[in-house]
């Protein structure tokens, strides 16, 4: 009988891992996960990085290796984090071959600071690309408006992209767009679409941990919206991301996308990032639970993934209460009064910083390591 985490693949949804270790790649325990849990994916981050380095005596030796290359701590932290993503896709290739490169797939981000650097977003893509040289790799690009030329232009060059820090459904809707459009321009120049993949990494709970709180306050000085603000209270992502699958399954069913994949182009599937609940009022696994359905990705933190193995209920019930779901968020504005929009604007905004953060750290701690195991 199949643990709980390795019957989510049941209702057509693949997990993923958002983390990464050195100890965790080449010590076996990956390995084990992708044979006795069905694990399909890892996806990483600059925080992922800055506590695996910051936290841990894996990357020693080969800092101490590095410090005599006269290498930047970019330059240094670049080499460590494609030889993890190497090493962790040539333990998916099994994955990756068996899916049809549907799965299997290690993502590895773009610098934090070039979030809205189109050109320099471009360069650097192709430069890990063309380092990694693994086909199940993905090279994460935020999905910021100056992001969108750039995942039009690298998906038309044949790269592989998880788009990261969606929040909003406009913005998500522009990026499954631009996705269409990067196939369309390969198709038209003649070049082979069936092997590009790509990913949308809708995030999740800091929707909620955003606008809880601003429901709290209008519950308390307006009584008239109090109802109403309550009841939206750990609602909204879920919310949005029902809309947002909606918003899939009519750019990836239009005629079209059916011209794209009459040549064998895939869909860019929704992928559920943020999946760990911040607010502890609230069920651990309810943003895994609530959205288990065909054709999507969940990427969970590892001790989310624990959790779902020992406790988890998979069902498909991604497709239900969509008009619920498009009523609280029509309650949300019209009702209550907050514009979803500026909501997710402002947590973009914040989303970047939030990377940029932890990588200005690790580049400290780099620095700072590499003297240490120099010496």
């Amino acid at each position: 009988m199949k643990n709980p985490l390795a019957r989510i693949p049941d209702f057509g949804q693949s997990i993923w891992l958002d983390y990464i270790r050195r100890s965790f790649t080449k010590g076996g325990e990956l390995k084990k996960l992708i044979d006795e849990d069905g694990l399909r994916g890892v996806t990483s981050n600059p925080a992922i990085f800055e506590e695996a380095i910051a936290h841990s005596n894996d990357y020693d030796d080969t800092l101490a290796e590095l410090s005599h290359q006269n290498l930047s701590p970019e330059e240094a932290f670049l080499k460590i984090a494609i030889e993890d993503v190497q090493t962790a896709a040539d333990l998916f290739k099994g994955v990756y071959e068996e899916t049809d490169g549907l799965d299997g797939y290690v993502s590895l981000e773009v610098s934090p600071g070039l979030a809205l650097d189109t050109e320099r977003s471009i360069k650097e893509a192709r430069s890990s690309w063309e380092t990694l040289d693994r086909k199940n790799v993905m090279i994460k690009i935020p999905g910021t408006e100056p992001g969108l030329p750039a995942i039009k232009q690298l998906i038309s060059e044949g790269i592989n992209i998880n788009v990261t820090l969606l929040f909003g459904l406009e913005r998500y809707r522009a990026v499954a767009e631009t996705y269409v459009d990067g196939l369309e321009e390969r198709a038209a120049k003649g070049l082979p679409v069936d092997k590009v993949a790509s990913v949308a990494s809708f995030f999740l709970s800091r929707i909620d941990t955003m606008i809880d709180p601003m429901l709290d306050k209008i519950a308390q000085d307006d009584p008239e919206k109090a109802n109403a603000a309550k009841k939206l209270k750990g609602k909204i992502a879920i919310a949005s991301a029902r809309d947002a699958y909606a918003i899939y399954k009519e750019v990836f069913g239009s005629e079209r996308f059916k011209a794209l994949q009459a040549k064998g182009a895939k869909p860019q599937r929704l992928l559920w990032a943020s999946t760990s609940v911040k607010n502890k009022d609230y069920l651990e696994l309810m943003y895994i639970e609530a959205l288990i359905g065909p054709d999507t990705v969940n990427t969970l933190p590892k001790d989310t993934l624990n959790a779902y193995r020992e406790n988890g209920n998979p069902a498909s019930r991604l497709e239900e209460g969509l008009e619920e779901a498009r009523y609280e968020l029509y309650m949300l504005e019209d009702v209550v009064g907050i514009r979803l929009l500026d909501v997710t604007k402002k947590l973009e905004e914040e989303g970047i910083q939030k990377f940029v953060k932890p990588f200005d750290s690790l580049m400290k701690v780099i620095g700072e390591k590499s003297k240490q195991v120099s010496q």
